[in-house]
């Protein structure tokens, strides 16, 4: 198994942080995740446990289809995701520092690998930790420049 994260502070608050990513996640899920082609939901209305959509992804070169469906909501705080049949889970957790300020952690995790690709275990794990990397830098960019500030900063 292949596990990593990625830290990032937000200078948003946590349910500007939490709605970027939860309520917008349809639209905004492939834009902090470039290598995200498509992204169909399975399931009509709002992210909530047991809800599933069908992601076409470009990673390495190499397209795959995958079904994922979420696993745990928490309201302001974590969002994670399985994959139906292939071994992966992904989850957000977002952490109230102060009014204008949330931690994001990115954590994804790839299930056991199969024999053939044992070898390559290093590799493997330095392109998934550059992507998870990858995508929390693109979750900061994003919400910062398109969600507005609390009222009270400066």
């Amino acid at each position: 198994m292949i596990r990593t994260s990625a830290n990032t502070r937000i200078h948003r608050s946590a349910p500007h942080v939490f709605g970027f990513v939860v309520d917008d996640f349809v639209s905004n899920y492939p834009r902090w995740s470039p290598e995200v082609k498509s992204l169909k939901p399975l399931t009509e209305g709002p992210l909530r446990p047991g809800w599933r959509a069908r992601q076409v992804r470009i990673d390495q070169g190499r397209r795959t289809t995958t079904d994922f469906e979420v696993i745990t909501l928490q309201p302001e705080s974590q969002v994670a995701f399985r994959g139906v049949k292939d071994p992966y889970y992904i989850e957000f957790n977002i952490a109230h520092i102060d009014p204008q300020t949330s931690e994001l952690t990115f954590t994804f995790e790839l299930g056991q690998l199969g024999l053939a690709f044992r070898p390559f275990e290093k590799l493997i794990k330095h392109a998934v930790q550059t992507g998870v990397d990858r995508v929390a830098r693109n979750l900061k960019t994003l919400v910062e420049a398109e969600t507005a500030r609390h009222p009270n900063s400066t």
